[in-house]
C-alpha cells in the first residue's frame, strides 16, 4: 500500500525559505516520479515541480520557478521542496503525489499524503 507523508510547513514571514520532505513507503521508490502540488486557500490544487526516476526535475509552475526546487534521496525515500524567497501567494497545502512521468507530462495518481501547511505573511 502506497503511503506518502508530508512535512516541514511552518507559518513564515515574506522573504523567508523553507524545506518541505515527502516520505514515500510502499513501493518501490527508485521507479516512480514524485511531484509536489499546492493547493491556495479557495483555489484548486496546483502541480508546482516533479523530479523523475532518474533525478531530474522539471518545473511546471511560472510563479516557483527558480525560487523552489525540487530533490530526492532515493535511500530515505524522501524528496524534498526547497522553497526560498517564499510570498503571501506561496500560502497554502502543500502536497506530494507518487506518479508516473513520460513525454514531458506527469500522470498523477490517487496516492496522496495528508498535506502541509505552509503560510507566508507580509
Amino acid at each position: 500500500q502506497v503511503q506518502l507523508e508530508e512535512s516541514g510547513g511552518d507559518s513564515v514571514q515574506t522573504g523567508d525559505s523553507l524545506k518541505l520532505s515527502c516520505l514515500v513507503s510502499g513501493v518501490y521508490f527508485n521507479f516512480g516520479a514524485i511531484a509536489w502540488y499546492r493547493q491556495p486557500p479557495g483555489k484548486e490544487r496546483e502541480l508546482l515541480e516533479i523530479i523523475s526516476s532518474s533525478g531530474v526535475p522539471v518545473n511546471f509552475a511560472a510563479a516557483v520557478k527558480g525560487r523552489f526546487a525540487i530533490s530526492r534521496d532515493n535511500p530515505k525515500h524522501t524528496v524534498y521542496l526547497n522553497m526560498t524567497e517564499l510570498r503571501p501567494e506561496d500560502t497554502g497545502v502543500y502536497y506530494c503525489n507518487w506518479g508516473s512521468f513520460t513525454v514531458g507530462r506527469y500522470y498523477a495518481s490517487d496516492h496522496w499524503g495528508p498535506g502541509t501547511q505552509v503560510t507566508v505573511s507580509s
